[in-house]
């Protein structure tokens, strides 16, 4: 199937074929003909499989055949409404709209916060066909009496699991309620828990449900590798690891915005130039590293899930795990930046005993063995042990045996004490009775026959 085939408008193909694209992916051959035919559509798809050209495709083609109206600031109304997580992802999602559309007479802008207002206030006073944005800042607009909603005839919620995470979703109900009933909506989430199935049944009308790729495939096209490391080797192991390999381009995921700054500081003062990419960077910031790790400036851009969940890199090469994830689905997530559109990838995970538990999880969720090479000069010290992680407030435990967690060594010491207790109570039972204490220590028992 090639996109001609698809029924799209010519000026929309063109555009797919300038770009480099021949063939529609799997979610988008399913996608496109349903978007095209007014559907809702619930999507199960991961980053990578190609959901926003997915969905930005057939809505380029739907307004460009449709007609416009004006909002009550008397520019072009928004018939159009995507809700993104991030704010990487929703410029990426714009930017696509503006690559798929550039022969087309439609126009779009994207709106995020940690940037100047005043430029998207004028932007919504003008008007726009189709408006890209993140909750937080749409919600600040249209509270301030910048925003006009009701031209609104297709929304699209991206990444809605993330929104969910970074507790976007009571603001997504909110702006739900500022748009009409009669529109039509697509929702894409790489994983579907109750909120979100919740979220789909009350915004979704029958719509036409679409899986691609699932969730334990994605795996399977990438070189995957475990390498055993002691706790306080792991940044030297990685330098080591990329010099090696002599990688130009490579994405590493941490479990904290304190241990990617860390990371990101580390790798650089050893010749490796890297940034860290976290909620905590400015927006200037954030697309300064995208731009330099782009370009091939920067050499490691090291990430959180979260920020990481907004990058879109064609031909990211290698990933590595600094920090084994404790949910299984993060790690699909994590190496998924990698091998994507049939290319090979590699993801390497540097494997602390804190976390040998975390990959078991990820080997019996993904149905594979991961292969296991040593670097002797890193591996773990003689008698290290397994220790609790601290995350924020809380603390996981990752190791494979059992945990000397407070919450374990209480419950031992609560054993130890019944045990103490039975073994006098017993003690108590067995010897020879007489009178009572006066304190309860015995009981008078017949003597045996």
């Amino acid at each position: 199937m090639n996109f001609e085939e698809l029924n799209l408008a010519p000026a929309i193909v063109q555009a797919v074929r300038e770009h480099g694209y021949e063939t529609p992916t799997p979610i988008q051959a399913e996608a496109i003909p349903a978007v095209l035919a007014g559907r809702d559509l619930l999507g199960g798809a991961q980053t990578g499989t190609g959901k926003t050209a997915a969905f930005t495709l057939p809505m380029l083609h739907r307004l460009s055949v449709g007609e416009r109206a004006k909002s009550k600031f008397g520019g072009v109304a928004i018939r159009a409404l995507v809700l993104t997580p991030t704010r990487e992802l929703a410029a990426q999602v714009e930017e696509s709209v503006r690559v798929y559309g550039k022969h087309l007479s439609l126009t779009s802008t994207v709106i995020f916060g940690g940037v100047g207002m005043n430029p998207q206030i004028n932007a919504m006073k003008r008007g726009v066909d189709i408006l890209v944005a993140t909750p937080g800042r749409l919600l600040d607009l249209q509270q301030q009496g910048f925003l006009d909603l009701s031209g609104v005839q297709m929304l699209v919620l991206d990444e809605a699991d993330r929104m969910l995470d970074m507790g976007f979703i009571h603001d997504v109900k909110k702006i739900l309620a500022l748009v009409p009933k009669e529109k039509q909506s697509l929702l894409f989430s790489a994983t579907f828990s109750d909120e979100i199935r919740d979220l789909a049944n009350n915004l979704l009308k029958d719509p036409l449900s679409i899986q691609v790729t699932p969730r334990n495939t994605t795996v399977q096209r990438i070189s995957q590798v475990i390498h055993p490391v002691g706790r306080g080797k792991k940044k030297a192991l990685l330098v080591h690891i990329i010099n090696q390999h002599n990688w130009s381009q490579v994405l590493v995921f941490t479990r904290t915005k304190f241990g990617a700054n860390n990371v990101a500081e580390y790798l650089t003062k050893n010749g490796i130039q890297a940034m860290a990419l976290h909620g905590n960077k400015s927006q200037g910031a954030r697309t300064q590293a995208l731009a330099g790790f782009k370009s091939g400036d920067i050499r490691a851009l090291v990430a959180t899930d979260i920020a990481a969940r907004g990058i879109d890199i064609d031909e990211l090469p290698h990933v590595v795990n600094y920090e084994i994830p404790n949910v299984s689905e993060d790690y699909v997530h994590r190496i998924g930046r990698t091998g994507r559109a049939g290319k090979s990838g590699e993801a390497v995970n540097l494997v602390s005993l804190d976390e040998e538990g975390f990959m078991m999880d990820i080997e019996r969720f993904t149905k594979q063995e991961i292969p296991v090479q040593r670097f002797e000069e890193f591996m773990p010290e003689p008698g290290e042990r397994a220790e609790p992680i601290a995350m924020g407030r809380q603390t996981i435990w990752g190791g494979a045996g059992k945990p000397p967690s407070r919450d374990v060594m209480a419950a031992a010491a609560k054993a130890a004490r019944t045990e103490m207790l039975q073994r006098v109570r017993e003690k108590k039972a067995d010897a020879p009775q007489g009178r009572g204490n006066g304190n309860g220590g015995g009981q008078r028992q017949r003597p045996a026959a």
